[in-house]
C-alpha cells in the first residue's frame, strides 16, 4: 500500500481551478498537493498557493525543457501525479514518459471540438459563440504529447443561450470546472489503485 498520492499542480495564470483543487485536497487523508509549478512569475496563482502553504516553483522555458532539472524537482517532492490547471505550455515527451497515464488536464470545451494549440481561455468561448453552438462544457483528459488529444476521462455540458456573451459562457464553464475537476481527479487517482 502506498501512503497516498502526491499531486503537483501546474498553472500559468489566475489560478481559480488550482485554488479549488488546493481547497478540496487540503485535509484529504490520501491525496496531498505538494507543489505548484508555474511558468509565469506574475501569476496570481502563486499567491493562491501561498495562502494554502503550498510550496511553489517558477520555471522558465529552459528549466521546463531540462529533463534532469524538472524530474529532479518533481522527485524532490515524491510527486506521483501532475494536474494541469490552466497551464499553457505543451508537456514535453520526457514528462509524459515519466508519468504515464498520470498527467491530467482540463479543457473549457467539449473536445475534440475547440481544442488544439492556441485554444485556451476566452479564445475558446469566443470561438463557441462565433460558431453558434447550443451547448458547451468541459473535458477532463489524460495528457499525451499533443495538445488536447489524450484519453477523455470526463465531460459535462451546459447550455449556451443565443444571447450569451463569451464572458457569460466562460462563467458557466468555470462553474462546471470548479464543481467537477477536484472530484474527477480524486476518482481518477483512486481508480488507479494508488492506495
Amino acid at each position: 500500500m502506498n501512503k497516498g498520492a502526491r499531486i503537483v499542480v501546474m498553472a500559468s495564470g489566475n489560478g481559480t481551478n488550482a485554488e479549488t483543487i488546493f481547497n478540496y485536497f487540503r485535509n484529504h487523508p490520501l491525496i496531498e498537493v505538494v507543489l505548484l509549478v508555474c511558468n509565469n512569475p506574475e501569476a496570481q496563482v502563486l499567491n493562491r498557493a501561498k495562502k494554502f502553504g503550498i510550496p511553489t516553483s517558477v520555471v522558465g522555458r529552459n528549466e521546463f525543457n531540462d529533463e534532469e532539472f524538472m524530474l529532479g524537482l518533481l522527485s524532490s517532492k515524491n510527486a506521483t501525479h501532475l494536474v494541469l490547471a490552466g497551464f499553457l505550455w505543451l508537456i514535453p515527451a520526457y514528462l509524459v514518459r515519466a508519468f504515464p497515464e498520470k498527467i491530467v488536464n482540463i479543457h473549457p470545451a467539449l473536445l475534440p471540438k475547440f481544442g488544439g494549440k492556441g485554444m485556451f481561455g476566452m479564445k475558446v468561448h469566443e470561438a463557441i459563440k462565433k460558431a453558434g453552438e447550443k451547448q458547451t462544457g468541459i473535458t477532463i483528459h489524460l495528457v499525451n504529447e499533443e495538445y488536447d488529444e489524450g484519453k477523455v476521462l470526463f465531460q459535462t455540458t451546459c447550455k449556451v443561450a443565443d444571447d450569451d456573451t463569451p464572458e457569460q459562457i466562460a462563467r458557466k464553464v468555470h462553474q462546471l470546472e470548479h464543481d467537477s475537476y477536484p472530484k474527477v481527479i480524486e476518482d481518477w487517482i483512486k481508480r488507479q489503485g494508488h492506495f
